[in-house]
């Protein structure tokens, strides 16, 4: 196995562990504490949502596909996105495509174990409020992150 490969798959099992043991820990905590326990104010405070959507409540509300049809389409992106790993030699893609897969992974396994994903940080800034999410979606978005850098300051190819 290359070495890209080997770290991509570390930041998969690293962040299905950082994402299952947050989500385990906040759920038991916040059960006995109250669904809703400030933290900083009126900036940011942990909670209780259940998101039967995907990433950030998108495709969540009252018609939300069933959790099967998301983890189907989950487990399909993951297959397709190792299936690219293996094809790559591109650090910045390989991580990428690595936290992506372990933030899918950790959500199909809420929709397997709950029906929804538990969501737990909850930001507000004045007026301003963004949906409730967990680890799992903030490495999603790390790592499509950091695949949107590389495809902007990446190695760059001569015209022929």
């Amino acid at each position: 196995m290359r070495l890209l490969d080997k770290q991509a798959m570390a930041l998969v099992v690293a962040t299905l562990v950082a994402d299952q043991l947050t989500k385990e820990l906040l759920l038991r905590y916040l059960l006995k504490a109250g669904a809703i326990v400030p933290v900083l104010d009126d900036f940011f405070r942990l909670v209780i949502v259940w998101n039967p959507g995907v990433s950030f409540g998108f495709l969540g509300g009252d018609k939300a596909l069933p959790p099967w049809v998301l983890s189907v389409v989950a487990v399909a992106v993951c297959v397709g996105l190792f299936v690219w790993l293996r094809r790559i030699d591109r650090p910045l893609i390989g991580w990428g495509i690595g936290l992506v897969i372990g933030g899918a992974i950790g959500n199909v396994i809420d929709r397997a174990r709950w029906g929804a994903v538990f969501d737990f940080a909850d930001f507000h800034v004045g007026q301003w409020h963004w949906p409730a999410f967990n680890v799992a979606d903030s490495a999603i978005v790390v790592g499509v992150g950091l695949m949107l850098i590389d495809s902007l300051v990446g190695e760059k190819k001569s015209a022929p």
